[in-house]
């Protein structure tokens, strides 16, 4: 057994997320929203290390993996310059004192790919700070806290599927009845269901980092001004119920039907958030017998796309080479479906 303690060890992990049919309905301009999206891995991870201090005050040690970036922050004074995500999770964690705390984060995908992944860094460094004072976050209260940070903190536009899917994983079916507020349901489905989607699910990097742009900011006025039930919201609502419905019956043509549906409601919203590079991965999607296609996330210049192939392996094979043939940056990014989403676990060094 442990004796005399000297080091934690805290791991966390969380899945990003692909499809999100529905997306732009989980925003408070839209009230209330739909949303069907999937939780995958490669995943966002996090492991802490924590140690007694004699100093009065915290000190805490970020290392941003991605960024080959180090530096050492106050928790008790948190000024938002380097990363401001990060630091503002460590500010909304009120972090105990007399501790000596080094944090490294790592994404096995790139930043602003459209795949949620903001999100899921500050899900899985929200559940490993939770480790560090009594009581335990359920995992809507990690996600709610993530969007907090965003929203309140950054004061930044954020919709509420991205957190959730990090902290639920698996095949989210999210109802939001009244933002922020949301019920979760995991679509259950048998496992030759599972495998079969995961087989078939490629997703594709657009060779360059989505930036929220004019276009977004264009859009939001413009929904804003609408108001909730307008039909440019009602038709990106409908496919995330379509989607569900699909999954349950194993019908892979209706969810890819789903996904398109999605994708011309995005273009109904403004051209521009389906990028040309976009459009041709889809072309060349669609020249190989796929049968499903959506940009991932907001849309715009940058960022990612979600094809669903159709039953031939080596038309998705030849596909994927396709695509990567394109180049200007575009690749394939293996992805697998995450059963799971946030995981937080604890390791001890010391005496033994």
């Amino acid at each position: 057994m442990f004796t005399a303690m000297k080091t934690r060890i805290i791991n966390a992990v969380a899945p990003i997320r692909i499809c999100d049919l529905g997306g732009w309905t989980d925003t408070w301009f839209a009230e209330h929203g739909v949303v069907l999206n999937l939780g995958v891995y490669p995943y966002v991870q996090c492991q802490m290390t924590v140690a007694p201090s004699l100093a009065s005050r915290s000190r805490l040690t970020i290392n941003a993996e991605n960024y080959g970036d180090r530096y050492v922050i106050d928790p008790s004074n948190v000024v938002y310059d380097r990363h401001p995500l990060l630091e503002a999770c460590v500010d909304a964690m009120h972090v105990p004192a007399g501790l000596d705390i080094e944090v490294s984060l790592y994404s096995g995908v790139p930043g602003g790919s459209s795949t949620g992944t903001s999100a899921s860094v500050a899900v899985a460094l929200i559940g490993a700070l939770d480790l560090l004072t009594p009581g335990r976050l359920a995992p809507y209260e990690v996600a709610a806290k993530a969007h907090e940070v965003e929203s309140t903190y950054l004061k930044l536009q954020s919709g509420i599927q991205d957190q959730l899917c990090a902290a639920y994983g698996g095949i989210s079916y999210i109802q939001m009845t009244r933002y922020p507020h949301a019920s979760v349901s995991s679509i259950q489905i048998p496992n030759t269901v599972w495998w079969e989607l995961e087989s078939r699910l490629t997703l594709v990097y657009l060779g360059r980092s989505h930036k929220s742009s004019d276009v977004h900011r264009m859009v939001i006025r413009d929904l804003e001004a609408a108001g909730a039930s307008a039909p440019k919201l009602e038709a990106l609502r409908r496919p995330a119920v379509a989607g569900r419905d699909a999954l349950f019956a194993g019908d892979f043509q209706a969810f890819g039907k789903a996904m398109i549906a999605n994708q011309d409601a995005q273009l109904a919203l403004h051209p521009a958030l389906v990028s040309p590079t976009a459009q041709r991965v889809i072309e060349v999607a669609r020249a190989h017998s796929a049968i499903g296609w959506k940009v991932n996330g907001a849309g715009g210049d940058g960022g990612s796309v979600t094809i669903l192939g159709g039953s031939s392996r080596p038309d998705q094979r030849r596909m994927c080479q396709a695509i990567e043939a394109l180049g200007d940056g575009v690749a394939v990014i293996p992805t697998y479906l995450s059963r799971f989403g946030l995981r937080v676990w604890e390791s001890r060094e010391g005496e033994v």
